[in-house]
């Protein structure tokens, strides 16, 4: 690869950094610091292989970043690395009109960041008033609907026994209506409790999670796993959160992973506890801006996780399948 000075000169002082991979995975150039994205210097990446100077998971992610390249797909990604806000460019380089490298382009744009912020903000307000509309709607199905349809069901109840014995076909009407009725009643009472969080509040992260694997398992053809410590105590807030993260997750891993396993786990930790979902489907980069995974799921994820003060993380690499995690502290 040609250098010329001058070229040396606006690579290295640009506002950007660039990283040249060759096929074998060695950093043949570096231009800028990469220490912000790689956590390593210039210094201790040159002449080095992905495996040897990175950590395993982020020599995962990057080198199947770099596969794709070599295989003659652009990237378009975007990270956070602690408070910055990082576009990155991942693409083949051509020589003689073969793919022989892979360059990466890589520039902090945090301070462009704040029309997108606003939007989340946006966002996030249509959620939080969703939910209220939510909590608004589970209200009146149980303290309206619900409790109107058993008056009814008593009232059909006390006319069946009236006739029962003088009128034995009515009879047997009016037990008809009443086991539709207790359909609808069945039916409302599960559609308030998906409504309303704090029903996860008043029955327990376990039993909410076993109705949303109920529910899944009926749209979906593979196998659903729940393991979650009996012995575990959360605070209602926290296992609020937890569920709402699963939920999504869960939904996420259906619609768009193509897997054929899902598991949920809920467990503790020396330093707190966990929810950890876990498939097995084709999985995707989390930084790629183009992903579907960095839609309404993602920010629903990360609205419920601050608001119960949990800790989100997302883990996946294209066919390896997609973790969530979300950590409580001690004493969440």
């Amino acid at each position: 690869m040609p250098d010329t000075p001058l070229a040396e000169a606006l690579l290295d002082q640009s506002a950007a950094c660039h990283w040249v991979v060759d096929r074998a995975g060695i950093f043949q150039r570096i231009y800028g610091d990469p220490s912000p994205l790689l956590r390593r210097g210039a210094e201790e990446l040159l002449g080095r292989g992905l495996d040897a100077a990175l950590d395993s998971e982020q020599s995962a992610v990057w080198k199947n970043r770099l596969e794709r390249a070599l295989d003659g797909e652009l990237l378009r990604l975007r990270e956070r690395h602690g408070g910055a806000v990082w576009n990155i460019s991942v693409f083949p380089i051509r020589l003689d009109g073969e793919i022989r490298h892979a360059g990466v382009m890589a520039r902090e744009t945090t301070a462009w960041d704040t029309a997108e912020q606003e939007l989340r903000y946006t966002v996030l307000g249509a959620l939080k008033a969703m939910e209220f509309e939510r909590k608004s709607m589970s209200r009146f199905l149980h303290d309206s609907v619900g409790q109107n349809l058993t008056a009814f069901g008593l009232q059909l109840d006390l006319i069946r026994m009236d006739v029962e014995e003088s009128a034995p076909e009515i009879g047997r009407r009016v037990q008809d209506m009443q086991k539709v009725l207790e359909e609808m009643m069945e039916r409302v009472r599960e559609y308030s409790y998906e409504l309303n969080p704090a029903t996860v509040e008043r029955a327990g992260l376990r039993p909410a999670l076993d109705r949303l694997a109920a529910r899944v398992r009926e749209r979906f053809t593979g196998a659903v796993r729940l393991n979650v410590d009996p012995s575990l105590k959360l605070d209602p807030k926290v296992a609020s959160a937890m569920y709402y993260v699963a939920q999504e997750a869960v939904e996420n891993a259906v619609q768009h992973s193509g897997c054929s396993i899902i598991e949920v786990a809920v467990k503790p930790t020396r330093v707190g506890s966990y929810l950890e979902i876990k498939d097995n489907g084709h999985g995707f980069d989390p930084g790629d801006i183009r992903g579907g995974y960095r839609g309404l799921g993602l920010l629903s994820m990360e609205h419920y996780a601050v608001q119960g003060g949990l800790e989100l993380s997302i883990v996946s690499n294209r066919g390896a399948g997609t973790t969530v995690r979300a950590v409580a502290p001690q004493g969440g």
